[in-house]
């Protein structure tokens, strides 16, 4: 009996395999075929496909692929986006039919990726539920909505003095080796819980460095929601241009889901370098300083597809993060003033204060948000704009203190307030602050509670006020999320708790004797000097 339905079984697979072969007619399908007639460090020239579009994907042998950049009249200028030693004149190439894609999906999350989507971890194959453009048309100006959600960094400086809202774009900027990349991935470990997505592109890299970006994001529990997109500085410049509009693409898959995405730039130095690198060996005409007149563009229109869409998009929102090398704190060159004047704000780290060990080195002169303040929350808000003044008070007060001037009392006053705003601003790396913890401080510094703290204590004295935060009765805490004003009788629970907790710490005699003596070795020598 078995043998017999078995039989049937061959029967009817046999039946079908010749139904299906009988059906099947050839189909002739014309495809362009050109030849490579030179190549460089990562470009190509080819001829002899006519029909081909301005950034269509063409192939080449052994899986290497290129996109249309220059179509000229004789021949195409081809960005490669791969290992091109192997290839030489003569050899053939195909049009792919479409431009430059991406795949996006939930599948991403959590997965390490080139710009090409091909995996770079030991995760398997990336599952993908479609493909999209990596360049994209931004949102029309009617698809968007005010920014009005505030997005927590959990850095207090950015928090309280130069907040970010979702759905802005707020440039970092500073020379190298100050901290830019750090608040960076701050951000990221503060958005764990927070229902936010981030995609992480690192764009010509030492490869020692995203490692490390990738080891911290790991042991914090951030690659749960993150997507990192990789291209190392060894890396064809041509997959370095294309990363941060595949990046792009990749969250905006997720913000047209109604997702709040937050993306990282790390950093566009080296993306303008690459672009100036394929432009010149294209042939391309410079601009000024050296770069195509069209370096503004590339990161406008880069910029620009962050956004908050309205309700009726699905509500999602992208924030941008680019991050831009200064050469000798020089704010004012070709591309930083570029980006300030396309970005929202920006965050500028000054390697003064690095010096200083004022981490992380926020210079808040020179930093602003045009778009954050409107979706602070009220609570910050309420002791934000004291801060502020206070902070930048002191600093214009402690240099001129520095000429050894003679100081009274209200100007000592202000020294000594301003030294422990800036103490209480210091923040470790991979610690960000929880909103009660950072409202309690804040309060903390307006109410003048840590005057009396010595500066050597001020960290443990902070650290109990974080800790106090705890004891913040819930339906004062709950009016931190809202738009609700605290009250004056929210206030005064608050400091009375962070009062409670400083009691410690509490030196006996005031802030006389501490100020004193930093001012009288200054004024000594002018004693001295008079007889």
């Amino acid at each position: 009996m078995e043998a017999e339905s078995l039989h049937i079984v061959f029967e009817n697979a046999f039946d079908a395999v010749g139904e299906a072969c009988e059906s099947y007619a050839p189909q002739l399908r014309p495809r362009e075929i050109g030849t490579i007639t030179s190549i460089a460090t990562g470009i190509a020239k080819v001829s002899g496909l006519p029909g081909v579009g301005f950034e269509e994907v063409l192939r080449f042998p052994g899986d290497v692929y290129g996109i249309a950049f220059n179509v000229d009249e004789d021949e195409i200028g081809v960005v490669l986006l791969g290992d091109y030693r192997r290839l030489q004149a003569g050899d053939e190439v195909e049009r792919r039919g479409h431009v430059m894609d991406v795949p996006v999906g939930e599948g991403l999350i959590g997965r390490i990726i080139d710009p090409m989507g091909r995996p770079l971890d030991d995760a398997g194959p990336l599952v993908s539920s479609e493909r999209l453009p990596v360049e994209r048309p931004a949102a029309s100006i009617m698809d968007r909505a005010p920014v009005t959600i505030p997005l927590q960094t959990g850095i207090k400086v950015i928090d309280a003095l130069i907040p970010i809202g979702r759905g802005q774009r707020e440039l970092i900027l500073g020379d190298r080796q100050t901290g830019k990349t750090a608040i960076a991935l701050d951000t990221i470990l503060n958005q764990r819980g927070q229902n936010v997505l981030c995609v992480y592109c690192a764009i010509g890299q030492r490869a020692s460095g995203v490692a490390k970006v990738i080891a911290a994001l790991r042991e914090n529990g951030a690659m749960e929601y993150t997507v990192v997109v990789v291209t190392e500085g060894n890396d064809p410049p041509g997959l370095a241009y294309v990363a941060p509009y595949a990046a792009t693409s990749i969250a905006e898959y997720f913000m047209e889901q109604g997702r709040d995405v937050l993306i990282v730039y790390d950093d566009l130095t080296h993306h303008a370098r690459a672009y100036r690198e394929l432009s010149l060996l294209l042939r391309r005409p410079p601009g000024r300083e050296a770069f195509p007149g069209d370096i503004f563009y590339i990161h406008s229109r880069l910029l620009e597809r962050a956004t908050h869409l309205l309700d009726d998009r699905g509500g999602g929102s992208l924030t941008a993060l680019p991050i831009i090398e200064t050469e000798a704190q020089d704010i004012s060159a070709y591309i930083p003033t570029n980006l300030i004047s396309i970005t929202d704000g920006q965050l500028y780290l000054s390697p003064t204060l690095f010096e200083l060990g004022v981490l992380p080195a926020v210079d808040v002169g020179k930093s602003v948000s045009r778009v954050g303040g409107k979706a602070q929350r009220a609570a910050y808000r309420a002791v934000a704009g004291d801060l502020k003044l206070a902070y930048a008070q002191f600093e214009e007060l402690e240099t001129f203190s520095r000429f050894g001037a003679r100081l009274d009392e209200d100007t000592r006053k202000v020294i000594t307030h301003g030294r422990r705003i800036r103490a209480c601003l210091k923040q470790p790396e991979f610690s960000p602050v929880s909103v009660p913890e950072q409202i309690a401080v804040l309060l903390a510094l307006i109410a003048d509670l840590f005057d009396s703290v010595p500066l050597e204590k001020m960290t443990q004295a902070e650290q109990a006020v974080r800790e106090a935060a705890a004891n913040i009765p819930d339906e004062v805490s709950a009016r931190f999320d809202s738009a609700e004003k605290l009250s004056e009788e929210d206030q005064a629970a608050i400091v009375t708790i962070a009062q409670q907790a400083l009691l410690p710490f509490q030196s006996k005699p005031e802030t006389k004797p501490e100020a004193e003596p930093e001012a009288k070795p200054e004024a000594e020598p002018e004693a001295t000097e008079k007889p």
